[in-house]
């Protein structure tokens, strides 16, 4: 995030979005504030830069066409993260309802894309928790990276993924269950 976006509050934002003169304005302040967080959202679920870029594009089309229905029952922030959580997963079926190469498991894939991948500067670890990621249900992918890298509140993650904060701390208690046992079985195999 470029400095001093960040202390522009949403609701000046929203108030140059609603003013036709200045909703140019309004919309590169959003652009400026958010999109770092939302890009790197994006790119936890889809992996690659190309495709996190792609996703990206739609989903501030989309925010651009539609800000002006915005009603504001949530935070933009919570707003702006499902727009780019949905688009994401739509990204994601697509993909692979085209994929023709059903034979490799998605682990293998993860680390195959990531270690071919210029833009990812990850070390072992982080290609290890990408691998374990791989191997989870989307549902709790999705809980996982908002909860791990996002930090962000289970109540304001119920709003993004639109589930009760209860199954929310149960995917997020399975997933890092589930991450757990790959990293630890994935120690051991080094060993």
């Amino acid at each position: 995030m470029s400095a001093g976006y960040d202390q522009i509050s949403d609701e000046e934002i929203l108030q140059l979005l609603q003013s036709g003169d200045a909703f140019d304005r309004g919309f590169s302040l959003l652009m400026a504030k958010y999109q770092e967080r939302l890009y790197w959202h994006v790119r936890r679920m889809v992996i690659e830069h190309e495709d996190a870029n792609d996703v990206i594009q739609n989903c501030l089309v989309k925010v651009f066409r539609s800000i002006g229905r915005f009603e504001q029952k949530s935070q933009l922030y919570t707003w702006l993260y499902r727009i780019a959580t949905n688009e994401a997963i739509t990204f994601l079926k697509k993909k692979k309802r085209r994929s023709s190469h059903g034979l490799d498991d998605p682990e293998s894939q993860v680390v195959n894309k990531l270690e071919a991948d210029p833009w990812f500067d990850g070390d072992r670890a982080e290609m290890l928790l990408q691998k374990a990621l791989a191997e989870l249900p989307d549902k709790q992918k999705q809980v996982f990276l908002l909860r791990y890298y996002e930090e962000m509140p289970y109540q304001q993650m119920s709003e993004v993924l639109d589930t009760s904060v209860g199954a929310l701390k149960a995917s997020y208690h399975h997933a890092v269950k589930k991450v757990e046992q790959v990293l630890l079985s994935s120690m051991d195999s080094t060993e």
